[in-house]
């Protein structure tokens, strides 16, 4: 054995705390638990927010409206512009070609262009809303625009 493995093992694995051994060790008798309840207990859990038994502050709050957030339809966008760059004159647009072209990252939820760019392709549209000024665009180009249900 070398003097140079001695010190890199030294310090490796710190002792443990050696609880209720005696009072001398100075984590005797209730072992750092204070004394009695819930909390000097073996398997002593709380659940989230639990306040010692008193109303907890969510239950404190008042509670008052209504939200229309877990109702909410999320969209996919996609501009014209990214269209004009992806696709070819003539080619039909809709989800599944969005996806193959990495413009959306899921089929099955619903998309939305925008009219943001400029579009100077004709092109056949499937998507589930436009905006008015893309709709605009892309009857301007000589393409057509189509609802997907």
């Amino acid at each position: 054995m070398r003097l140079n493995e001695i010190l890199q093992a030294a310090g490796k694995y710190p002792n443990r705390k050696r609880i209720g051994r005696g009072t001398g060790s100075g984590h005797g008798k209730t072992s750092g638990r204070g004394t009695k309840g819930r909390g000097a207990r073996t398997g002593k859990t709380t659940r989230y927010g639990y306040e010692g038994g008193s109303n907890p502050i969510i239950a404190r709050s008042p509670k008052r409206g209504f939200n229309n957030y877990n109702f909410r339809v999320e969209y996919q966008v996609v501009n014209v512009s990214d269209l004009n760059e992806k696709f070819e004159p003539g080619s039909t647009v809709d989800a599944a070609a969005l996806s193959k072209a990495r413009l959306i990252p899921d089929v099955a939820k619903p998309v939305k262009i925008l009219g943001g760019g400029e579009l100077s392709k004709n092109l056949t549209v499937v998507a589930t809303k436009f905006s008015t000024s893309a709709a605009e665009k892309i009857s301007k180009a000589g393409g057509t625009v189509q609802q997907a249900s």
